[in-house]
């Protein structure tokens, strides 16, 4: 992370940052309207330091939520490092539900901050679509899946992880949509 001027943070204003943010994401999980005070301090920060990061609640929660929505795109470059395209692109989509139904209990707070600051859309779509983008192709190159998928038809077709139940039998549900999708990625492939 850099200031406004382009130094980076030094290594303790990092890590109180990064603090802030992992403290945030559970107890805004835990309610929507967790005490900032509270964060602050459960964090080990003074306040100074709190709103000298996150000036309000909304950025703050918008913080959280773009944090973590890079961590599960961050994941995309390390599994084709280790694993064949195709594996990749399935366990990637495996986190990508993880993520999607373990963060439910943060949408009230997102509901409430998206109000002032735009869409959840706006903010996931860059990062998202780079690491789909990256799976893509590196499929396509291996001949796993069919030619021509773009990020946005593969967004679309995996759309229906935001309409389970985080509380039901997510898993389950979840694994079948995932392998449905990824059949119909690999219907056509050159490899196939």
């Amino acid at each position: 992370m850099q200031r406004p001027h382009g130094a980076p943070l030094r290594a303790d204003a990092q890590r109180n940052r990064d603090r802030i943010l992992e403290v945030a994401l559970a107890e805004l999980t835990r309610a929507a309207d967790a005490p900032l005070s509270a964060i602050a301090k459960k964090a080990g920060v003074g306040q100074g330091t709190f709103y000298r990061n996150f000036p309000d609640r909304e950025a703050l929660v918008l913080e959280v939520y773009r944090h973590e929505v890079q961590q599960v795109c961050d994941a995309a470059a390390h599994l084709l490092a280790a694993q064949p395209p195709d594996r990749a692109l399935r366990e990637w989509m495996d986190r990508l539900a993880q993520y999607a139904m373990a963060k439910a209990g943060l949408a009230a707070a997102l509901r409430k901050a998206v109000g002032t600051h735009g869409t959840l859309v706006g903010l996931a779509h860059g990062p998202l679509t780079s690491a789909v983008s990256l799976l893509l192709a590196a499929n396509e190159e291996a001949g796993t899946l069919r030619p021509g998928v773009t990020p946005d038809d593969f967004l679309l077709a995996i759309s229906g992880l935001w309409q389970l139940d985080p509380h039901g039998d997510w898993q389950s549900r979840a694994g079948r949509l995932l392998d449905l999708v990824m059949d119909g990625l690999r219907t056509g492939a050159p490899g196939a």
